[in-house]
């Protein structure tokens, strides 16, 4: 399949490295994306670096304006805490769910994530502990087995793992993520209704501090 006549897989491509570079804060938040600058850089045409802005605009973290171009968004205090709210309710939700229906298999998932964040965390490689990290709170959403919370959470993923996905502390985070396991292991519901927000709104306090400074009172 092409778009426009260039293949689909590499405005994909394109996508996928501007996606990371702006995850990794190697693009800070305001900064221009230049499409002949990112195409020669990349060594493409300016055609699928154009298509591949498209898909991160659609993906709520680039904003694009008719004559400024298009700059990575930059996000408010209250974008924020509106993206916190409602990551919220959809992993407590998940996680709710995913503990009442998960069989063995999504069990072994879970703890095969927790098991190569925690042991990517004792080796210092942060980049890695932060992707099994992320994977075992999209795992969970899988788990729910419900078709329209797992269509809601990925049409907010992107913009939820570049807002609170990028944490110093995980040591600590897989050592959090291995409690919420033991919980949906024990088939603990109330539990796990508790660790989540709680977890959450740790992750809210950090971003918080590393988008604007300061942190933010823990509700």
């Amino acid at each position: 399949m092409a778009i426009d006549g260039i293949p689909e897989l590499e405005s994909e491509r394109v996508a996928d490295v501007l996606r990371d570079d702006i995850m990794s804060g190697r693009r800070a938040p305001g900064s221009r994306l230049i499409e002949r600058d990112i195409a020669a850089e990349l060594q493409v045409s300016r055609l699928p670096v154009r298509e591949a802005i498209k898909v991160l605009v659609a993906d709520g973290i680039v904003v694009a304006r008719p004559r400024s171009g298009a700059t990575v968004r930059e996000f408010s205090p209250q974008d924020l805490q509106d993206f916190a709210e409602v990551r919220e309710a959809i992993e407590t939700l998940a996680f709710t769910l995913a503990t009442e229906r998960l069989d063995d298999v999504g069990l072994a998932l879970l703890e095969s994530l927790v098991t190569q964040e925690t042991n990517a965390a004792a080796m210092g490689d942060g980049e890695a502990a932060r992707q099994a990290s992320a994977g075992f709170h999209l795992a969970a959403v899988r788990l729910s087995k419900n078709t329209m919370l797992i269509e809601l959470a990925a049409s907010l993923v992107t913009r939820l793992r570049w807002l609170f996905g990028q944490h110093d502390d995980v040591v600590g985070m897989a050592a959090t993520h291995r409690r919420i396991l033991d919980a949906v292991r024990a088939r603990d519901v109330e539990l796990v209704r508790r660790l989540i927000p709680e977890h959450l709104a740790e992750g809210r306090a950090v971003a918080h501090e590393r988008m604007f400074g300061s942190s933010v009172r823990r509700d």
